[in-house]
């Protein structure tokens, strides 16, 4: 009998697992598809994290910082948003007194560490690229892989994305919607050196967006109606970086084109975040709009929070005890309102920002870019919204 199973070992899961071991539990981790093994001759990955520098502390704390920095990382120091050019928001590092905003690593990366960290623990046992079959829970859950394998354990996370076996086994129901805008990710090679600025320009038809990654490749998102992401990915790299160059912000420098890959939006939010033995953290409990890039940042922040009530838990009670069903109802309820309503908060202000900004209306463009303008020059009042979105505040 495992103290908790973890299913999923992707980066979420994973900061979940390596803090639940160092406070000495015993864990079991199912993970369905493991990744494969860093070489620094590889180009970079399509699926790439903002990672903030509240994260950053996380993974920091946790042993897996140190492993990443061994790989490969993109810091970016500065952050631009603008509708039109000349009403545009500038955010820098210095501002708030720190060497960087955050991190854009490739998710990939990221597994890799917290996996390289989790090795080191003796009371942690994998089960690498197995699927699971059947789930039951009452006060102790049984889970069983495809190859007739069956765990036992105390308390059961998920931590298997939007489509999440483990809240499908709980019958926890959910509430969203997927957006009428698709997202193309493009994977270039700048003719420049690795940039230290992510920015953002907002249009009626949807945001572009340009993230740095190490040694100047970088990644492009456009935002646009299914329709166009369609058309758009169908086309050859050298029509698609005619129409990158025609759409594209000026600040774009000149690239090459190596990889494309598109996906939805969707907004999803579990009316509960745990039930009988089971929890849901990152996407299993939330997917966001990744409009301001902050949804695995939301899925560290369920850790951090899930591990603090526990270390508070065991400054009180023995393991044995805190894991008992009538015990863990109470931490687990802790957890759901702190997290829950973070969550919708952000989910919700993503919203406002997404529907303002794709808005045509003369009126509300007027509006959007003086309020840009006007936050540029608001001084203490844009630190501390920087500090907010860093997670520092």
């Amino acid at each position: 009998m495992f103290d908790f199973c973890v299913v999923g070992g992707g980066m979420v899961g994973s900061a979940m697992v390596l803090g639940l071991a160092k406070l000495g539990f015993k864990i079991a981790v199912i993970e369905p598809s493991m990744p494969v093994p860093f070489d620094s001759k590889q180009p970079p990955d399509m699926r790439v994290a903002a990672v903030s520098l509240t994260s950053e502390a996380l993974l920091h704390d946790l042993g897996a910082w140190t492993h990443i920095k061994n790989m490969r990382l993109c810091p970016y120091k500065r952050l631009s948003v603008w509708d039109k050019p000349s009403c545009r928001t500038d955010f820098d590092c210095k501002a708030i007194d720190q060497p960087h905003l955050g991190h854009i690593i490739e998710n990939r990366l990221v597994q890799l560490s917290l996996h390289a960290a989790i090795e080191k623990n003796q009371n942690v046992v994998f089960y690498e690229n197995l699927k699971v079959t059947d789930i039951t829970s009452s006060d102790t859950s049984q889970i069983t892989l495809e190859d007739g394998q069956i765990i036992k354990a105390k308390l059961l996370i998920g931590a298997d994305g939007g489509n999440s076996v483990v809240r499908a086994a709980a019958n926890i129901g959910v509430q969203g919607w997927q957006y009428s805008q698709q997202a193309l990710g493009i994977q270039i090679k700048t003719y420049d050196v690795q940039q230290d600025i992510t920015w953002q320009q907002f249009t009626p038809d949807g945001p572009m967006a340009f993230l740095p990654l190490y040694d100047g490749f970088a990644s492009l998102v456009w935002y646009n109606s299914a329709n166009e992401i369609k058309q758009l990915k169908s086309l050859s790299k050298e029509k698609l970086k005619q129409h990158i160059v025609q759409h594209f912000p000026a600040d774009l420098t000149d690239f090459e084109i190596l990889d494309v890959a598109s996906f939805p939006l969707t907004r999803m939010h579990a009316n509960q975040y745990f039930k009988g033995s089971t929890v849901l953290i990152g996407d299993a409990a939330h997917t966001i709009n990744p409009l301001a890039g902050q949804g695995v940042n939301l899925g560290f922040k369920d850790v951090a929070v899930l591990l603090d009530i526990i270390r508070k838990e065991l400054a009180i009670n023995e393991p044995a005890v805190i894991l008992q069903p009538n015990n863990y109802c109470d931490w687990l309820k802790k957890y759901e309102e702190s997290r829950r309503r973070d969550n919708l908060m952000m989910m919700s202000a993503m919203d406002l920002l997404y529907s303002l900004f794709s808005n045509r209306n003369t009126p509300f463009e007027l509006l959007r870019n003086l309020g840009l303008k006007l936050a540029n020059n608001a001084g203490p009042i844009k630190n501390n919204v920087m500090k907010y979105a860093m997670g520092l505040a």
